[in-house]
């Protein structure tokens, strides 16, 4: 079995929007809107200061995907990393598919000199809480707040 992690082209937007679709049911139940996600997602690849997207390709098959943001810390004077919008294939899942994804983002943010990677994840998500914590995560001490104005 082989698996490769590469950084996405505008040819994937297709297919990440899919599994963002995907993503926002299995974990939320929360049903997007096709058009919106699609130029979400092509909106990265038209701007790249938003951020990165990666695939992951098992046995030349994409079967997964994250995205890359930026947050600026004045505090630490570099960037933090957040990794969103994860979806591994339901096939694929289990075989180290984002394990593989995730440490090609610690590698790339070493060598561009971020000072850490953060994610969030659904609080009644165990299995994916777990998964971070084994690649060597730990959970902050922060919560989140939000203040949706569309």
């Amino acid at each position: 079995m082989s698996l490769q992690i590469r950084r996405a082209a505008p040819e994937d937007a297709d297919a990440i929007a899919r599994w963002n679709i995907a993503m926002a049911w299995e974990t939320e139940q929360k049903q997007l809107d096709a058009e919106t996600i699609g130029r979400g997602v092509r909106a990265v690849f038209e701007e790249p200061r938003r951020g990165f997207y990666l695939v992951a390709e098992l046995d030349g098959i994409a079967v997964g995907c994250l995205l890359v943001t930026y947050e600026w810390s004045d505090w630490r004077c570099g960037d933090f990393w957040w990794v969103q919008s994860v979806y591994v294939a339901p096939e694929a899942r289990r075989s180290g598919v984002f394990r593989a994804m995730y440490a090609h983002v610690k590698a790339m943010a070493e060598g561009a000199g971020a000072v850490g990677l953060r994610l969030y994840v659904e609080l009644e998500n165990e299995r994916a809480q777990a998964t971070y914590a084994g690649l060597g995560m730990e959970r902050c001490h922060y919560y989140m707040y939000e203040a949706p104005l569309l």
